[in-house]
């Protein structure tokens, strides 16, 4: 998107540096993503930056209004609802694809979640491109100026609400099992952090406790949490010794609430030239003839199981419960990273964090995705190369 940086970048490739970048990485924890890593970063104009800074705040004027609660509600009576919900999200993870519309590029509004997204591995990986490509230090992931310390003080400030890092832990399933290992691992390096499987929690009243690395039994006062909803009910073999239902004496950075009110939910909400068409089935008048022109989506769902790409009349059909599904029209994303052997699709995932005390979301960082294929996510595409998981970088 920026010619002088993608000629710079394309002309140092090599594939030696890559996989240098790539050992580099491994060699943090000896221990390789599992997930493919790209071998680009995206170079952002300034002009699509605008527009997805336009996008972003579009998102967060809905979930600012007063109302929006109300507006959500129902999404927490079709889901799990936990107690002690604090007055906004603390989190944002908005999905912009670049698409292409009357002939103009432009990012549409493919998802947005109210859940935490890879925020150390990020800053993580700026570092390591610019240790290959000493140029792209005239660059930055990051939004309104900030360093990549301030952005990491961002972090603790809101993962740790001035809790003592021990007391603060980050909470998944199994984490060692999980394809965002590499986030966990940088965040207790770069953090003091520990992250612990939600079947290692003790409950003693209202209270939650862990034992650290040294078996000492430690009070957690601070959640900050990774867990997917869908995924911990499909796991009926763990044994866990409290429920997120229970009414507890702890802080989320990341209340589980969240997940459902500010997801595909509130797709339909939106209206205007960065978002898509969307329609939940239960409010569907009648199946679109033209539907190669749609994707049906599950609500809740998440890294893009359960999407019906190619959609047929029966698919729409043969969902029960309609509610918890959105039909949507497909964007036509315009291939604009030029790779050794053509151009390919781009994602960009805008992090937001959001402050207890602060009015609005602040935009952080972002993360991009690069595909060749219809799905965007890194767990496809594997077998292509210029693909897979990466960071989008501004001009300062």
């Amino acid at each position: 998107m920026i010619p002088k940086y993608r000629k710079l970048f394309n002309e140092q490739f090599t594939e030696e540096k890559y996989q240098a970048l790539k050992d580099d990485i491994a060699a943090d924890f000896d221990y390789a993503p599992t997930f493919r890593l790209a071998e680009t970063p995206f170079f952002i104009s300034n002009e699509l930056k605008t527009q997805l800074i336009e996008g972003c705040n579009d998102v967060i004027a809905l979930i600012k209004q007063k109302d929006f609660k109300k507006l959500t509600d129902k999404s927490l009576l079709l889901n799990k609802k936990v107690p002690n919900e604090d007055e906004h999200t603390t989190f944002l993870a908005i999905d912009f694809g670049i698409c292409e519309e009357e002939g103009n590029v432009i990012p549409k509004l493919i998802e947005v979640q109210g859940f935490p997204s890879l925020f150390n591995y990020q800053v993580n990986l700026f570092e390591k491109f610019k240790k290959y490509y000493p140029f792209l230090e005239e660059l930055t992931p990051f939004f309104n100026g900030i360093t990549a310390d301030e952005y990491l003080k961002n972090l603790e400030d809101i993962f740790c609400n001035n809790h003592p890092k021990e007391n603060v832990v980050l909470l998944e399933i199994e984490p060692e099992k999980q394809n965002t290992k590499i986030d966990f691992y940088y965040c207790k390096r770069d953090l003091g952090i520990p992250f612990v499987c939600v079947t290692e929690i003790l409950k003693k009243g209202k209270k939650l406790f862990y034992h650290n690395s040294e078996g000492k039994e430690i009070e957690i006062k601070r959640i900050y949490n990774r867990v997917i909803f869908d995924e911990l009910e499909l796991r009926t073999d763990l044994k866990m010794n409290f429920s997120f239902s229970d009414d507890l004496d702890v802080e989320w950075a990341g209340h589980p609430n969240w997940f459902f009110r500010i997801s595909k939910f509130i797709l339909p909400m939106l209206k205007g030239k960065y978002f898509i068409e969307t329609t939940l089935l239960s409010e569907l008048k009648e199946i679109p003839q033209d539907l190669e022109n749609y994707v049906l989506k599950p609500l809740f769902s998440f890294s893009g199981s359960g999407v019906i790409f190619h959609v047929k009349k029966e698919d729409i059909e043969a969902v029960v419960d309609k509610e918890l599904y959105i039909l949507q029209k497909k964007v036509n994303y315009l291939p604009v990273v030029q790779s050794p052997d053509g151009k390919v699709k781009a994602e960009v995932r805008i992090l937001c964090i959001w402050k207890k005390e602060d009015k609005a979301p602040a935009l952080l960082c972002n993360l991009v995705r690069l595909s060749r294929g219809e799905m965007i996510g890194v767990k496809y595409n594997q077998d292509k190369d210029w693909v897979g998981g990466t960071i989008g970088l501004f001009e300062r």
